[in-house]
């Protein structure tokens, strides 16, 4: 990755498929048994382990500097990709209304899958530390 916008591209293009895959078997076939609550408590691990390895193996192939400012950008961009993506998926594809869509960050379950997508969105600059003694070259951290 030669820019923090293209690793962030990918970061979200990654975790964004992941997530709809999973997400559509949460909705059909587990919230229905166990309840909205416990199936985003249950997926919430699964998709912040996968956030977890693909940004460390973005970061570790990353050509541009590893900058608090880049690391940033990284992460903040992807956050931003995700929640566009889920907004229109939400608003044009499965046609809940706006105010449906923001109403149900009000929910508990909307209050954990915001936080998870918080953190999706603060792995890149919480890993770098990580991703630095795996890696025998500091790249330019700073």
């Amino acid at each position: 990755m030669k820019t923090p916008w293209t690793a962030s591209f990918f970061y979200f293009l990654a975790l964004f498929a992941l997530g709809f895959v999973l997400g559509t078997l949460r909705v059909v076939f587990v919230a229905p048994q166990i309840g909205e609550l416990f199936a985003i408590s249950l997926e919430l691990p699964l998709m912040l382990g996968a956030s977890w390895v693909i940004c460390l193996r973005l970061l570790r192939q990353a050509t541009f500097l590893l900058t608090r400012k880049n690391l940033w950008i990284f992460g903040g961009s992807a956050f931003a990709y995700l929640m566009i993506a889920e907004w229109w998926v939400a608003v044009s594809i499965i046609k809940i209304s706006m105010g449906a869509y923001f109403t149900h960050f009000a929910t508990w379950p909307g209050m954990i899958g915001l936080a998870g997508q918080i953190v999706f969105g603060l792995l890149p600059r919480l890993s770098w530390k990580h991703t630095l003694k795996m890696d025998e070259d500091y790249r330019g951290i700073r």
